[in-house]
């Protein structure tokens, strides 16, 4: 496929951090290191290492030295060799207060958060007691059932059955400024979970609280199961972001996932909903052919974070990173010779750390083209470059994307990693 129109594909692998932050002492994470500990982990269980051509012909092993200072192997190539680096690689650093999902996305398209979010306390019950009672009294409710720190596949085993039985909702949180809802799509009704998640959206904004989440469910007692209905309600970004920005420019926004949840519905022309990473990457690839001219398609993998993270799977989350490397190829394959293909990450959650929750890591910041694969000069602004250093924010990544698709970023955070 051939496209005279400047595109960004822009991949955001959920929790992928390589390497604990300069400022990882804040958030008791020194030490966190989502890749290195995973490869570890597979060249321990398998005797071989982790396997990402891909993403190495793109300089994540180069990435991940500095980040860390230590090498590491992904692909046949040594890792200190650079001939076979097609891409070009940095890593950043956030400046944000928080390590979650919103803090790292605004930031990446240029609005860093910079005041606390809220949270709840580790203990049980962790809601204030008002916040639970206008809960129940303005959304009809018999009671709730949870409010605790819990993981969301867990917290279903246990109170599942209670919640079919009584209809009453499972409220809980986790180490991310949220506040949950879980609720069967049967017994409950989805529409009704959604009504009751806009009505907690407006009670936990006095909390500072970033994200209420829809978590529905379905299935029988001993085998329910999440489904893809999830929805995230977000507070809106401080103040236009690089979307905005886009969209306004007459550069329409393809957001694939949960991309338009994480921006509170802003700045995004078209969304695409899909439920896990392989689904995720094949709405990807029918995007890239669906829109032939300019634009930024923008998918959020979730599953590495939710699936893998969160539950510290390291086996499944090494089985994920090599699915998504596999299939690299299949998008490069539609990229026309204007297209920009961005792969980077919004935090991390390293699946070795105590807890359950993300880790306050670098993010890799990769790009790549087929002139800069084929070394033909200049690649738009990008003339041969490859290590893009050390930066200072997730905002240079979208200082990048503006600058490639000639969209006005003045006013935004970060700077351009190439001119």
């Amino acid at each position: 496929m051939k496209s005279s129109a400047r595109r960004v594909i822009l991949l955001i692998m959920d929790s992928f951090g390589v390497g604990a932050a300069p400022d990882a002492d804040r958030f008791q994470d020194v030490g966190a290191d989502t890749l290195g500990h995973i490869a570890e982990y597979v060249k321990a269980q398998r005797g071989y290492s982790l396997s990402l051509p891909h993403l190495s012909r793109y300089g994540l092993e180069q990435a991940y030295q500095l980040s860390t200072g230590k090498s590491i192997q992904l692909s046949a190539l040594p890792s200190h060799e650079m001939e076979g680096v097609e891409g070009a690689f940095g890593v950043c650093h956030e400046v944000s207060f928080g390590k979650d999902t919103p803090s790292g996305h605004w930031e990446i398209a240029g609005v860093p958060v910079e005041s606390e979010w809220g949270y709840f306390p580790l203990q049980t019950p962790c809601f204030p007691k008002k916040l639970i009672q206008e809960l129940i009294t303005r959304g009809h409710l018999p009671g709730v059932l949870g409010e605790k720190h819990a993981s969301g596949t867990t917290i279903l085993e246990e109170l599942g059955d209670l919640h079919v039985q009584t209809g009453k909702p499972i409220v809980y949180t986790s180490d991310d400024s949220v506040f949950q809802i879980a609720a069967h799509e049967t017994h409950f009704g989805l529409d009704r979970l959604y009504a009751l998640c806009q009505l907690a959206r407006e009670l936990v904004d006095e909390y500072h609280i970033g994200r209420v989440i829809a978590r529905p469910f379905t299935g029988e007692s001993g085998h329910y199961r999440r489904t893809g209905n999830r929805k995230d309600l977000a507070v809106l970004p401080p103040k236009p972001t690089l979307l905005d920005r886009c969209v306004e420019s007459g550069v329409p926004v393809i957001g694939i996932g949960k991309i338009s949840d994480i921006y509170a519905h802003q700045g995004v022309s078209h969304v695409i909903k899909a439920d896990g990473n392989t689904a995720l990457f094949e709405a990807t690839l029918q995007a890239v052919q669906a829109y032939p001219e300019s634009c930024l398609i923008m998918t959020n993998f979730v599953d590495f974070d939710s699936h893998y993270g969160h539950r510290r799977d390291v086996k499944g989350y090494a089985q994920a990173l090599e699915l998504f490397d596999a299939q690299l190829p299949l998008l490069e394959s539609l990229m026309g010779e204007d297209d920009l293909l961005v792969i980077t990450a919004d935090h991390g959650c390293d699946p070795t750390w105590p807890g359950t929750g993300h880790t306050r890591e670098n993010i890799p910041a990769l790009f790549w083209s087929k002139p800069l694969a084929a070394q033909k000069g200049e690649v738009g602004h990008l003339n041969n470059l490859k290590n893009l250093g050390l930066r200072t924010s997730f905002a240079d990544i979208g200082q990048t994307v503006g600058a490639y698709l000639g969209v006005s970023v003045q006013g935004l955070s970060g700077t351009p990693c190439f001119i």
